[in-house]
């Protein structure tokens, strides 16, 4: 089998987010199998995917495993996958995913540039907690659940110089939410070319810090255009990876746009 690894939400490699994609040629082998191939890549996600027969309503069953955990969702992953899909010829066009999270759709655009259409976070708002202040390095301004899918605390911040400057006690951060944080505030500057940054801590999952969270946005894609009156943004998630990602609000659904680069491909012989 042939494994690749893919940084997504970059055009370059060692940016964006690296996550290991295995194309199998049938149904996923056992949780163990799987959970041990990701602790062995050990980036944030590694995305197992296999095709399912013709005609149906979905093309390939995917699912994503961090090097402890599988996650019920995976913005990053899945743009690697459909990145790897396109690339090697294995599709063909839009591809739809069923996933613990529903059937999610990568479209390929002729630019290069992918596609998601996920399901949009219910964001309700919510006390701040106790503790959070200290455990993540500054004091919100406003906090929000994201709801059962994206599972984190998204915590609003004084400005962007804030959250570039975060140096938290991840495994404080860990008893806030099930997965972890989400530390955002407004751009400074739009002029150079994002609307929003963020941060993503998930310790709950293996993770100290994410370097860029598809997942994420469809939460921060629906707090940002409330507030700053338009459904097409740009986020920065300002990891020392760094990557942009492109969100498009469309109710109850969120586009997640951006690019993906092979950087190793290999076999696997487990």
């Amino acid at each position: 089998m042939r494994m690749r690894i893919v940084d997504a939400f970059t055009d370059r490699p060692f940016a964006g987010n690296p996550a290991g994609v295995l194309l199998l040629d049938d149904v996923f082998p056992d949780d163990d199998w799987l959970q041990n191939v990701a602790m062995e890549v050990n980036h944030a996600e590694t995305a197992f995917a296999h095709p399912l027969p013709q005609g149906g309503e979905v093309d390939w069953a995917l699912r994503w495993f961090t090097p402890v955990a599988e996650v019920a969702m995976c913005g990053h992953a899945t743009l690697a996958t459909a990145h790897v899909l396109h690339t090697t010829g294995a599709h063909e066009g839009p591809v739809r995913f069923a996933t613990r999270s529903g059937v999610l759709i990568a479209t390929p655009a002729p630019d290069g540039s992918i596609t998601l259409d996920f399901p949009t976070a219910p964001l309700t708002p919510a006390e701040i907690p106790a503790g959070v202040a200290e455990a993540l390095g500054a004091e919100p301004v406003a906090a929000f659940d994201t709801g059962p899918n994206v599972g984190d605390l998204l915590v609003q911040l004084a400005d962007e110089k804030t959250v570039l400057g975060l140096a938290p006690d991840h495994k404080a951060l860990g008893a806030f939410s099930a997965r972890g944080i989400i530390a955002t505030a407004r751009a400074d500057a739009p002029s150079r070319g994002y609307d929003f940054v963020s941060r993503c801590f998930f310790p709950n999952v293996g993770i100290d810090e994410d370097p860029v969270t598809g997942s994420a946005h469809t939460a921060l894609a629906p707090h940002w255009s409330a507030r700053l009156g338009r459904d097409d943004l740009t986020g920065l998630q300002a990891s020392r990876r760094t990557g942009l990602v492109r969100t498009g609000l469309r109710g109850e659904r969120t586009l997640l746009t951006g690019r993906a680069v092979t950087v190793i491909e290999g076999e696997l012989h487990a």
